[in-house]
């Protein structure tokens, strides 16, 4: 495997053209063009995790809540709520002014449906509605949340930034199944999507939503506060190979470079039209995702055989180089430096890797050659990276691995298929999650035991969905991060997925964009300067 070495540049970065017309320069002050780090394959944000469908829908959808800076839920798209002294009754009053891209108002009962399909998807939705008893709409502009039990965490749920996102839509979208993709993507968020400029593969395009009503006051702070769209025009503009993207961002083509090739930042750094800046500041975190509901991967003896022979130094060689100042690890369940991580059972992550040892082991657990297909999203650098450190480790343990090189979109859409392998099945892929995303069991969507309900890993395991349980259930945070250890020791022990190691991504922008916000790519805020 070869590995990359940032130059110093990188490591720092974490511790006149010629005269254009005036109907150019008006143009470019109006509209953004910026290169996300893979194509949009998948719009509805309801059944894919993929972060380039997350992004996208914070730009179009809102949310009843958002977080700020501090990760504390504010209101976004409520004007307030009221709960009943026994913690089991919350009112919420929407604000005035919601109106959906399709011109119609946004309604109690769209809310409620929203939040019933998002439910059914996600994580901390599925704790939330654990303990509902109902949910109700008694006007257009109250909603009503019924508890059998108290949820004191209801608005920290309902303000969830990334993967799944409880994006509101109309009623009518959000009656379709859960595991179904909506017919059209019409949100309430300050910019509306363009399905007729969209070119697979190529471009996609949002234009302001005049009607849009910004929260009134505040200051904004990560997804909180008011959200103002500055530009009128935004072009999302896929190009896959990271030279090109370089040089447009140097010519000024583009304006914003969401993931620049860590090789790439030292020259980017030296540019006078550029910044190069964090904007995920908790950083990304490798995994690979194996299917637990097909061989050899639905025997976890096997999955911690494997997971005992991947070095983590290894996969972030690979990603980011030997520059140790954007790279934190061992990475274990939850993101290093979280208030849910721990050292327990670390042991099987940060031990000596013996080789001929964890091929012993995979044949002790009982693998007998049975075919592994890999799934690799070439298109996404650090994803392909630490694919191929699999594919060959795998090799050397002597399985029987089919590394499938494709482009991101695709390896989204097969892995959503539960069929065997030689119906276009898969067993292993690899994918990065946000900090945000590993902060605790609230977030993290692979330490789940929920089968078929969850996530593709599908892993079923009544220990893990028991913990989870108790977690929401801990009254303090000495007691959450007891469970978690314990969260932590279990997916280990069972292999639920392998922890490949984290990272700190910059971002590139031309320097004439002002109002950058921090936490995730987010569009709102963002202004050229004069």
């Amino acid at each position: 495997m070869k590995r990359r070495t940032l130059l110093r540049g990188a490591g720092a970065l974490v511790a006149g053209t010629l005269a254009r017309p005036a109907l150019v320069r008006a143009a470019s002050a109006t509209t953004l063009k910026f290169v996300p780090y893979a194509d949009l394959a998948l719009l509805d944000p309801i059944i894919t995790t993929n972060y380039v469908t997350r992004t996208h829908a914070l730009m179009v959808f809102d949310t009843l809540y958002s977080l700020d800076s501090g990760y504390r839920a504010q209101p976004q798209m409520v004007a307030g709520h009221q709960v009943s002294d026994d913690g089991l009754t919350w009112q919420l009053a929407l604000r005035d002014g919601l109106r959906f891209h399709d011109g119609t108002p946004v309604l109690a009962r769209d809310v409620v449906a929203s939040l019933k399909r998002w439910a059914l998807r996600d994580a901390y939705g599925g704790a939330l509605f654990a303990t509902v008893d109902a949910l109700t709409a008694p006007s257009d502009t109250a909603v009503t949340f019924r508890l059998k039990r108290p949820f004191p965490l209801l608005p920290d749920a309902l303000a969830k930034p990334t993967s799944y996102l409880p994006a509101i839509m109309p009623e009518r979208l959000s009656t379709i199944p859960a595991t179904q993709a909506v017919s059209e993507i019409v949100g309430s968020g300050p910019y509306r999507y363009v399905p007729d400029e969209r070119v697979p593969g190529s471009l996609n395009v949002y234009r302001r939503f005049e009607s849009y009503r910004p929260r009134e006051g505040g200051t904004p702070s990560f997804t909180a506060g008011p959200r103002i769209a500055h530009f009128d025009r935004v072009e999302w503009r896929t190009i896959p190979d990271g030279a090109t993207a370089a040089g447009a961002l140097r010519s000024g083509e583009i304006d914003w470079w969401e993931q620049p090739l860590v090789d790439l930042v030292p020259d980017l750094l030296r540019q006078p039209a550029l910044r190069v800046d964090l904007v995920e500041t908790a950083g990304l975190i490798g995994q690979i995702r194996l299917n637990h509901t097909l061989p050899p991967f639905d025997n976890p003896a096997i999955c911690r055989a494997l997971l005992s022979a991947v070095d983590q130094a290894e996969m972030m060689d690979a990603v980011a180089g030997s520059d140790a100042t954007i790279r934190r690890g061992p990475a274990g369940v939850f993101t290093p430096g979280g208030p849910m991580a721990s050292e327990v059972g670390l042991e099987s992550l940060t031990g000596p890797r013996d080789l001929t040892a964890a091929k012993r082991a995979l044949a002790d657990a009982g693998y007998k050659g049975e075919r592994v297909v890999l799934l690799a999203g070439t298109d996404v650098p650090r994803i392909n990276a630490i694919c191929e450190v699999m594919a060959d480790l795998c090799r050397k343990l002597g399985m029987n691995v089919d590394l499938v090189a494709t482009d991101w979109g695709t390896v989204n859409q097969r892995i959503l298929s539960p069929k065997p392998l030689d119906q276009g099945g898969w067993s292993m892929f690899g994918i990065f999650s946000g900090g945000l995303d590993h902060l605790s069991p609230a977030y993290h969507l692979v330490i789940r035991g929920n089968g078929r309900a969850g996530v593709p890993s599908w892993q079923t395991d009544t220990a893990l969905e028991e913990l989870r349980s108790a977690w929401f259930a801990a009254p303090d945070l000495a007691s959450q991060k007891a469970v978690a250890a314990r969260i932590q020791a279990r997916v280990l022990e069972i292999g639920a997925y392998i922890p490949c190691g984290q990272y700190f991504q910059p971002t590139a922008y031309r320097r004439d964009l002002e109002g950058m916000l921090t936490g995730l790519p987010l569009f709102w805020n963002l202004r050229r300067s004069a």
